[in-house]
């Protein structure tokens, strides 16, 4: 059915004013199988403004089948927190801030030109000044009456050189308990771009906690080193499961998960609640980079990398999906 333009959103410039909670620019989204409600970018009064993340991805919920798989993970909550978002997220790696010098600008895809304070290490928790934020468009589209698809489209052109334009299109598959995000970005600038970006992958299942109901699986034997890796998450075969679970504020973490190839195969990812039966199936179409893998007593992240470069004036693109569902018992 052809689809028809709801609303179409422009943020530019900045505010100091702040909305109520229950005024932060949302958007709902169903098809029939699946809802979920996304943030929209806005610079002063969106639900998350840190500089960590693409602005693009900011979920509030996500049921399928009376299920729930997104939801806050976090104890605090601001704005400008860099984990202060939920759901599939994303981060680019940042451009030019080896080479720019305390008082300079670089740029992150998604998020805009910030200032470099001092000659210390990037590092993806701090918080930095944003000089430009570039321009968001945002449009939602609806089959019959409920919307199915958001395309968010950030442009930035930078002194330094950079420029681009991004587009992700949030999309809910008609018939199919899936969830798409298709990217597309195009180098408007003079400077190629490289870059890696990865997904986060917020979730938490039926609000159960971080313990040996989750199994994190894939198509690959995987080995991993790590703090917690060996004695409270254990690899076994093809999957990760927990020796317990969680206490609150402990943490797992691997740099890199060992195993997989150098096709697009093996961005396969499952992620299941045995408790409840439900899961999710991540697979993406292009090759994995890295995978990190990061736990909390709320949720469990495998951080799928993959590797982008972009010439001057040229376009690249790729997709993740998301399959939902509810294994029989």
């Amino acid at each position: 059915m052809k689809k028809a333009l709801l609303a179409t959103f422009v943020v530019v410039g900045l505010s100091s004013t702040r909305l109520p909670v229950a005024e932060w620019p949302e958007a709902a989204l169903s098809n029939g199988l699946i809802q979920t409600t996304l943030y929209l970018p806005d610079a002063s009064q969106g639900y998350y403004q840190g500089t960590r993340f693409d602005w693009s991805g900011a979920f509030k919920n996500l049921t399928y089948k009376g299920h729930s798989f997104i939801e806050p993970w976090f104890d605090n909550y601001d704005p400008k927190l860099h984990d202060a978002i939920s759901g599939p997220v994303e981060e680019f790696t940042p451009l030019g801030y080896t080479d720019a010098k305390p008082g300079d600008t670089f740029v992150k895809i998604g998020v805009g030109t910030l200032r470099k304070p001092d000659d210390k290490a990037y590092a993806f928790a701090k918080y930095y000044d944003i000089v430009n934020q570039g321009t968001w468009n945002v449009k939602q589209h609806k089959d019959r009456k409920a919307t199915v698809a958001v395309d968010f489209t950030h442009e930035l052109t930078d002194p330094t050189g950079y420029g681009y334009r991004y587009t992700k299109t949030v999309r809910l598959t008609k018939g199919k308990p899936e969830l798409v995000l298709e990217h597309r970005l195009t180098n408007t600038g003079q400077l190629p771009i490289e870059t890696s970006t990865y997904d986060h992958n917020f979730f938490i299942i039926d609000k159960q906690p971080t313990g040996p109901t989750v199994v994190t699986r894939f198509p690959f034997e995987v080995t991993a080193e790590g703090k917690g890796f060996g004695s409270v998450i254990l690899p076994q075969g093809n999957h990760l499961v927990y020796a317990r679970e969680l206490a609150k504020k402990e943490q797992v973490f691997s740099a890199g998960l060992n195993g997989f190839g150098p096709t697009a195969t093996d961005y396969d990812i499952r992620i299941e609640n045995q408790k409840t039966g439900a899961g999710v199936h991540i697979t993406g179409d292009q090759p994995l980079q890295k995978l990190v893998y990061w736990a909390c007593a709320t949720t469990s992240c495998p951080e799928p990398y993959i590797h982008l470069m972009a010439a001057p004036g040229q376009e690249i693109k790729w997709t993740i999906k998301y399959e939902f569902y509810e294994k029989t018992k």
